[in-house]
């Protein structure tokens, strides 16, 4: 992964290639910013206009994703053939590994390949071929075995579309000096338009509604990977990802969530699943047969381990209301057995526990602020600081998100000494949001540090992300923020820094940022597959989803228009009747939602078409009893 470019085995022409791309790729960047628009979509994607994606790296294999979004020429009841490879170069003429596959309507469209076989620590490109078209060309790392010095990622939590720009993915992706994105959760959020924070111009959500049904989640994680920043993050490094509550909805638990209204908005338990079905079609992330657990491990070497929980769907009883015990479970026992005895069986050098929800005390008054944290399942915390001091269990870092805020916390335990940081039992780094609104909190930072002495670093305002960086000596977390959200920008600063020495449990102040220890010179992965993509004729249209199909009553459908222009949208019967018609006269340039009733049509076959002056796409659909 920190391969060096004189290692790459690059003839001129190539490299002429790679660095003309290159060239493409940052102009197009510069050209995105300047006109303040992050959301538009590049029509020569298609048919993969949610670009390409990787996740969970192993040594020797990663996961690949893509979404081809299906044409004219597609029934709603047809597969899809999709091919992949994989190559050492850029220019995708040393293949190392290919297939191909199919995908259909029942997976959203949604494409994943778990590509065995790899090389540890290799910097590999790969893209898709479906519909007689290529993807744009990914990048990705697989981890590294062995002997391994030092590490960086970089973490991120809580990307709230509506509430701004997804500035710190723009920035991660210009520096160029970490291996992997860890997104502690919250990638999505399910609120309806304007209900949770002040929209953005231009920034409102798709769909408008809150989102309970399986078609709304498809919808809303087909909005986040709509935006530039986000999917071209994803183009170039692996994510490694969990969810919060908000993939599902607030504050929510196993059996219930705090914004779910049984009855009026269905049944948790189907809603739940929508949202991890949706989750799963959608990440790159790997996903065990049969399961919808995402709680797992994942090794860089004898350096670190990665220990990826699920503090929100798995085993999690109802936040507290009155009195804590032991019949209540953060973790749920199986999943609280796999990590302590993954943890126990550990013979990497740094344990790296990547969670939502913030572990440490956070006391007001002498009363705990949140039981949703880890205060309101105290008991089970104390197991479990209780089973890693009792097992020797050394260098935990716990990182987290959740709370739109930054925090560096020794996790202190019986008897613990602020002023020396015995007694602690590891550290906690927490990320602040992406986008999303700050806490809430009427008191300044210093007033909680005074009551909470084991918080050595609080930022309760600003946004933006976090590098973690890894070596033998110690641990540091460094914050970076932006000034402003609501508008795009690359300037970031430095905000604070603090590491945990190799043996040690607490916290130490950092002098400055930590800069890379190791070359990544591992070539971007270039914007087009090829030129063609560059100068292809623009389209009007590109229909992402019909949704359900077939159907009952109503059917949705997400558009996207290239510029403002008036649409049609009809439903014509086997005899060329049109039984549905509904124009829409100044549709606005950019992402689109439509729900039509079609609940009095009789069952059988028909043809939905969108159409604008310029184009006109059908889609098969049916109706059921």
């Amino acid at each position: 992964m920190k391969e060096k470019v004189n290692e790459l085995s690059f003839n001129n022409l190539k490299l002429k290639f790679e660095l003309g791309i290159l060239i493409l790729f940052f102009a197009w960047n510069a050209e995105s910013q300047e006109n303040n628009d992050r959301t538009s979509l590049i029509p020569a994607l298609a048919p993969f206009y949610h670009g390409v994606a990787s996740g969970d790296p192993l040594p020797n294999q990663v996961i690949l994703w893509t979404r081809v979004t299906p044409d004219s020429t597609v029934l709603m009841t047809d597969s899809v053939q999709v091919s992949w490879r994989v190559a050492t170069d850029t220019a995708m003429l040393s293949i190392v590994s290919s297939g191909s596959a199919f995908t259909n309507a029942e997976k959203d469209w949604t494409f994943k390949v778990d590509v065995t076989g790899l090389a540890a620590d290799g910097c590999y490109y790969y893209d898709f071929y479906a519909l007689n078209k290529y993807s744009i060309i990914g990048r990705t790392f697989t981890a590294p075995v062995g002997d391994v010095d030092s590490l960086r990622f970089a973490v991120v939590s809580c990307s709230n579309y509506e509430h701004g720009y997804f500035n710190a993915y723009a920035r991660l992706l210009q520096r160029n000096d970490f291996t992997a994105v860890l997104h502690l959760g919250d990638y999505i959020y399910e609120y309806e338009t304007g209900g949770y924070s002040a929209n953005i111009a231009g920034r409102e959500n798709e769909p408008i509604n809150e989102i309970i049904s399986l078609t709304d989640y498809r919808v809303r994680h087909s909005h986040y990977k709509l935006d530039n920043d986000l999917r071209t993050l994803h183009q170039q490094y692996p994510f490694i990802t969990i969810w919060d509550d908000h993939e599902s909805a607030n504050d929510s638990y196993k059996d219930g969530a705090e914004n779910h209204s049984e009855g009026p908005e269905g049944l948790w338990v189907d809603r739940k699943a929508y949202s991890m079905q949706a989750y799963h079609e959608w990440m790159p992330i790997r996903t065990a047969p049969g399961s919808g657990s995402i709680y797992r491990s994942i090794e860089y070497g004898d350096l670190l381990k990665f220990y990826m929980c699920d503090t929100r769907l798995e085993g999690r009883t109802e936040q507290a209301t009155g009195s804590n015990d032991s019949t209540r479970s953060m973790l749920g026992p199986v999943q609280y057995d796999w990590l302590t005895n993954e943890l126990d069986n550990s013979s990497n050098q740094w344990n790296i526990l990547g969670q939502q929800v913030m572990m440490a005390p956070l006391e007001l008054f002498g009363s705990p602020l949140n039981n949703d944290q880890w205060d309101g399942y105290a008991w089970e915390r104390e197991k479990l600081y209780d089973h890693i001091l009792s097992n020797n269990i050394e260098n935990l870092v716990v990182l987290t998100g959740d709370i739109h805020t930054s925090w560096a916390n020794d996790l202190p335990g019986s008897g613990y000494d602020a002023s020396t940081g015995a007694g602690s039992v590891g550290v906690e780094f927490v990320v602040t949001s992406v986008t999303s609104p700050g806490l809430p909190l009427s008191v300044p930072s210093s007033t909680i540090q005074l009551e909470n002495d084991h918080m050595q670093f609080i930022n309760l305002t600003e946004h933006g992300y976090m590098i973690l960086d890894v070596n033998k000596q110690r641990t540091q977390a460094d914050w970076f923020y932006f000034t402003d959200i609501t508008v795009p920008s690359t300037s970031d600063y430095f905000g604070d820094g603090w590491y945990v020495n190799d043996g040690e449990r607490n916290l130490n102040q950092a002098t400055g940022v930590s800069i890379a220890a190791s070359d990544y010179n591992c070539l971007f992965a270039p914007i087009g597959s090829t030129s063609t993509m560059i100068t292809e004729s623009i389209k009007d249209l590109a229909i992402f989803g019909v949704y359900p199909n077939p159907f009952n009553r109503t059917i949705t459908v997400q558009y996207y228009l290239f510029n403002d222009t008036p649409v049609s949208i009809k439903i014509i019967n086997t005899t060329g009747q049109i039984v549905y018609q509904d124009e829409v006269q100044s549709a606005s340039k950019g992402l689109n939602y439509m729900k039509l009733t079609a609940s009095g049509l009789a069952s059988g076959s028909y043809q939905l078409v969108v159409s604008t002056d310029h184009e006109r796409i059908s889609k098969r659909l049916i109706k059921l009893n």
